[in-house]
């Protein structure tokens, strides 16, 4: 049998068989013929904060982006392409010349419109002077009336074909028109169906889509409980609305909520909303599906800790609190919504106490402990 000796915090030797090592607390090897120092315990610890905290829809609902408008241009004419007057995908404004149709069809059917007013301006004056000549015959008894009928009624009739004629021109003014196909909104286009030299026919074919991108929507839906807050909210101010994808760059874009559904969806429980993003910067797309944070109201000076400092007990939530010698003791509290790794403790936590946010585990009420952050600063 082998024997060690060891020392003991309560002082002398004694042997013990190895098996029983793990049986001794507080005792260890101690050449020098002491006992050695149990040292504080490593942790992470954090400072409780007063912070304003919004107040959001959770969780947060998925969103489905947009256009405001988009209109699909067709032809309001037929004829050839002569021209094309943007690139696919590009930014157009309202008014932009977008496509020319080949415009000499409509060109030469004003040229007879208009002919065809001079002529019958021309025999509709005739028509009136003969009339005049007629009527003065007719008072004079020097016609019969069948005679004087038929005179009024050949101008009547030619001063109704005149009006058809200047009718006719207004058309065919318009169809010269529609010869140039401009941007009806500010926006951006979509794929180019026809090209120069195709034969568009009116109105079947659809040449292209601008999709306007400046404002944009967001479409989303939340659950039916929040609509209460929702409509009480949003007489008092505008609803921000922020949305936000994977790898987006920059400040995510912010909205404003715009449309309430007049109805609940009865069979998922969820009511449609829309926010209205200017979308300066193009961040958000048509198609486009991006995660939606609306913020309700705000929690002014809320009491604030690291979301890993609360622990789960069987008395409910709790975190360690440090005191002033160093050593924690445990602290029963209520917590509220989280926000951005940010829990709200609505009691049992002051602002400025300092919390232990990882290593709980080694702890036990009165233990002491050591902020490892610092001592990793502090190592050479």
């Amino acid at each position: 049998m082998i024997f060690k000796r060891f020392s003991c915090p309560t002082g002398g030797f004694f042997p013990v068989l190895p098996a029983a090592l793990l049986l001794l607390a507080g005792c260890s090897p101690d050449r020098s013929g002491g006992a050695k120092k149990i040292t504080d315990v490593p942790v992470l610890v954090a400072m409780a904060v007063a912070k304003n905290i919004p107040v959001l829809i959770d969780p947060p609902p998925v969103g489905h982006v947009t256009p405001i408008s988009s209109v699909t241009i067709r032809p309001q004419v037929g004829g050839v392409i002569s021209a094309v007057n943007f690139q696919e995908g590009m930014a157009v404004k309202k008014g932009d010349l977008l496509f020319m149709i080949d415009p000499r069809p409509a060109q030469a059917a004003l040229t007879s419109a208009r002919a065809n007013v001079a002529r019958d301006v021309a025999q509709l004056a005739n028509s009136k002077i003969q009339f005049d000549r007629d009527q003065k015959l007719f008072d004079q008894k020097l016609i019969a009336q069948d005679a004087f009928d038929t005179s009024k009624a050949a101008m009547d009739t030619l001063a109704g074909t005149v009006a058809a004629d200047r009718a006719a021109v207004t058309n065919a003014e318009l169809n010269l028109e529609y010869t140039e196909i401009r941007s009806p909104i500010e926006g951006r286009t979509g794929s180019l169906q026809f090209h120069e030299g195709n034969v568009v026919k009116s109105p079947d074919d659809v040449l292209l889509t601008i999709n306007q991108i400046h404002p944009i929507y967001v479409a989303f839906a939340v659950a039916e409980r929040y609509l209460p807050e929702i409509q009480k909210q949003i007489q008092l101010h505008p609803l921000p609305v922020i949305a936000s994808v994977e790898n987006m760059e920059g400040e995510p874009p912010r909205g404003e909520l715009t449309f309430v559904d007049n109805s609940v969806d009865a069979t998922t429980g969820t009511i449609a909303l829309k926010a209205t993003f200017q979308n300066p910067l193009g961040q958000l797309w048509p198609g486009q599906f991006v995660n939606i944070s609306i913020q309700l109201d705000e929690l002014t000076n809320a009491v604030t800790v690291a979301s890993q400092a609360v622990q789960v007990g069987q008395n409910g939530p709790f975190v360690y609190v440090v005191k002033p010698d160093q050593s924690v003791e445990t602290r029963a509290v209520k917590t509220g919504i989280s926000y951005r790794g940010l829990t709200v403790i609505s009691s049992g936590v002051s602002a400025g106490e300092t919390v232990v946010t990882d290593g709980q585990l080694r702890l036990a009420p009165g233990v002491k402990v050591s902020d490892k952050s610092q001592s990793a600063t502090n190592a050479p």
